[in-house]
């Protein structure tokens, strides 16, 4: 008799077939009749999980039968077909064993819950079908980030969550402070005797490793104190942050496209049953989106000539909420009518007004534009934002100036420009962005296992 998990009963389904095992694990749902009883039951290992069925030939019939959906229980039995599914083991029991009770008012009986009630008791969330798949996916798709970037000779490396910067210049930032509330002391008094907060991003300091390493790139908890309650926005949220020394624009976009794809390709490979699950709940068209993205090539164009594309369909009748101008940021039904109505596939829009992007950009030669780019997805909008960076150091320096940021507390970031400087490129993605993506879980707060919102930090 073995002890196994779901995950290895499935993978050695067909070697253990009429086979006594043991599983441990949770009640899901138990369906009761006279003489016999049906668990569906789970681990977590593995989506697809077996059902235990048991009759009255068990010992302790009426106790087995007593027992309580979300219990954790030990279960023993002869691995048998399922008459239902063929790829799904089930377990004619032998033995079923009580290890932890749960009381007739768990939150979790089998039925279909909304969304929204689940945040309520997302500590017991990720029992449900839904956020197995969801997590599952997002495990799978941060490890298919390390090895992608590990693969190619990249150099991981970990940035502040501290930080004495404020690297987009928005000023949405968390203060750190060990200073009791109401003090009037300044901030030189405080822990790190300068004003401090949590970090928005680690780009900067992973431009220094850049030109340590060549390529590198950040996979961490980033801050944004937006009050915002959109379904893409939170306060604590992962990001993925490459560098790349001796990379222009055209050569990111190159990147940026592969990176995607490959991430897509695992998810696609290794989470199939999530996958067909989430499909299915968010409605259908999520496979054929992910499989489309492998085989298309991603449309490029100017912010200018995508401005001019909406503004030619507004005229032929396309309603937007937001007129498309020039010069300005490009709203989310914009990008849904570039992506989906005229591509048909994603889209990099780049070379941005350079009054709307950071300092750090590269500015072009039309004094207008920055080398900036925003990779535009079907059914997500904007997926990474990224830059060529500016790498003179006279236009970065006037560019802080026009800008009112602070060139002596920056010197270590503006003397990479007189200190070996070169072209380096690198993008932002959000990992929760991408899990909209990849799961068609259309709020963030779902794709992530505690979401920090406005008024919101429970857990």
């Amino acid at each position: 008799m073995t002890t196994i998990t779901t995950r290895e009963l499935k993978e050695r389904l067909q070697e253990l077939q009429g086979q006594e095992v043991t599983l441990l694990g949770w009640i899901r749902n138990h369906r009761k009749q006279k003489n016999m009883g049906f668990v569906d039951f789970f681990d977590g290992t593995c989506f697809k999980n077996p059902q235990v069925v048991y009759d009255n030939t068990l010992p302790d019939f009426e106790a087995v039968q007593a027992l309580r959906v979300g219990s954790a229980v030990k279960v023993t039995g002869k691995v048998v077909p399922s008459y239902k599914d063929p790829e799904t083991p089930e377990i004619q029991a032998s033995a079923i064993t009580l290890e932890g009770d749960c009381p007739e008012d768990y939150p979790l009986q089998p039925k279909r819950h909304t969304v929204e009630y689940l945040r309520e008791i997302a500590y017991l969330r990720p029992r449900t079908r839904l956020f197995q798949a969801v997590f599952r996916v997002r495990s799978v798709a941060s490890m298919a980030i390390h090895s992608y970037f590990q693969d190619r000779g990249y150099v991981y490396v970990h940035t502040p969550l501290i930080t004495g910067n404020d690297a987009e210049g928005a000023g949405n930032t968390f203060t750190v402070t060990t200073l009791p509330k109401g003090s009037t002391a300044d901030a030189s008094e405080d822990f790190f005797g300068k004003p401090t907060s949590l970090a928005v991003t680690g780009q900067l300091e992973g431009e220094t490793f850049a030109m340590a390493f060549s390529k590198i790139y950040t996979f961490g908890p980033t801050f944004r104190a937006e009050n915002s309650n959109t379904k893409t926005h939170a306060a604590e949220f992962w990001m993925i942050e490459p560098e790349i020394a001796f990379c222009d624009l055209g050569q990111l976009m190159d990147l940026e496209e592969d990176f995607l794809k490959a991430i897509v390709k695992t998810v696609l490979e290794k989470c199939p049953d999530e996958l067909k699950f989430l499909d299915q709940f968010t409605g259908g068209g999520l496979l054929d989106k992910l499989n489309a993205l492998l085989t298309s090539t991603c449309a490029r164009v100017t912010h200018e000539e995508a401005i001019t594309i909406l503004r030619k369909a507004m005229e032929n009748g396309t309603e937007f909420k937001f007129e498309p101008k020039y010069g300005e940021d490009t709203a989310k039904e914009h990008e849904k009518y570039l992506t989906e109505e005229y591509f048909h596939s994603p889209v990099f829009v780049y070379d941005w007004p350079k009054d709307i992007k950071a300092f750090y950009m590269y500015q072009n030669d039309d004094q207008k534009t920055v080398a900036a780019v925003d990779l535009l997805v079907p059914g997500a909008g904007e997926l990474m934002g990224g830059s060529q960076r500016e790498t003179r150091y006279d236009l970065l320096t006037r560019r802080m100036d026009e800008l009112g940021i602070n060139k002596e507390e920056m010197y270590w970031y503006v003397n990479l420009r007189r200190y070996g400087g070169c072209t380096h490129s690198g993008f932002g993605m959000g990992f929760e962005r991408l899990l909209i993506y990849l799961t068609g879980v259309d709020n963030i707060r779902d794709v992530i296992p505690y979401f920090r919102t406005p008024m919101n930090c429970d857990f």
